[in-house]
């Protein structure tokens, strides 16, 4: 392993066997179903409009791109897992619902930074983890990176596609804002920035949603914060490195339902 990426770590936290037999024995490899190609093509729709977007251009025309990158995606989907089954009727659902958010991303950027300058759009993140004797790297991509001239700060933004949206208990969970925890404190190290210069957010693409289809919200990230981050993300390297591999009987039943593995050949 030469590199380990928030995935991993969140997966390693919920199951260290799990964790091996997914991201080392390579058992069981995911290629996507619906969801994924719904949050791909949206997420191609998003680098263009803050990229290349033009107020006078015509949503059709990101519509279109929007359409032809999730058929696109399932198409990949199909071809990697020939006995998957698509639901027809969620795959109709989510053509419509791509095109009707596509309208509401710009504005909600505005309405909630401001002024802005965008900085990079799918940045790839490589850095040395410190503190440990294991050369390894975190590996990670920023969705986005913006700048507001006004409050002299950056923003790193992470969009997430979901349904109706996500409750307080998620938008607080600790594993889950990990993420942006960790891209904060290696975009500061990468470019050589002070963490109070930078702000991290979710930008929540909501397919269900009545209305607030776009959703952004602030995820607050302290040197407190980071630093236990940065302990949990070195504990998993370090016990990956010694392959500790010990079974949580506890994520066996999760919020998702059973672990693929329950009572498997792989995990009795």
């Amino acid at each position: 392993m030469t590199h380990i990426s928030y995935s991993e770590l969140k997966e390693w936290t919920d199951c260290a066997w799990k964790h091996k037999l997914n991201y080392i024995d390579k058992i069981k490899q995911f290629k996507g179903n619906e969801h994924t190609s719904f949050g791909s093509a949206l997420h191609t729709v998003c680098e263009v409009i803050v990229q290349d977007y033009d107020e006078n251009k015509k949503s059709n025309g990101l519509e279109e791109l929007f359409e032809q990158e999730f058929i696109q995606n399932l198409q990949k989907v199909k071809e990697a897992t020939p006995e998957i089954e698509f639901s027809s009727d969620l795959v109709t659902s989510m053509r419509s619902q791509g095109k009707h958010i596509i309208q509401f991303i710009l504005p909600a950027l505005k309405k909630y930074f401001g002024k802005f300058e965008m900085i990079s759009v799918e940045e790839q993140l490589y850095e040395v983890i410190e503190n440990n004797n294991i050369d390894k790297n975190f590996k990670g991509f920023i969705d986005l990176v913006i700048y507001t001239p006004d409050t002299k700060k950056y923003h790193i933004i992470d969009w997430k596609t979901c349904s109706w949206g996500w409750d307080s208990r998620k938008k607080t969970d600790k594993m889950i804002t990990y993420q942006l925890t960790l891209y904060k404190h290696f975009w500061a190290k990468k470019h050589g920035k002070n963490y109070k210069d930078i702000t991290t957010h979710f930008a929540l693409l909501k397919r269900t949603a009545n209305k607030s289809n776009v959703e952004i919200f602030k995820v607050t990230n302290g040197e407190k914060k980071i630093g236990n981050a940065l302990k949990l993300l070195n504990k998993a390297v370090y016990n990956i490195n010694k392959s500790n591999h010990v079974k949580n009987r506890l994520s066996c039943y999760g919020r998702y339902g059973v672990c693929e593995y329950y009572k498997t050949k792989h995990c009795s």
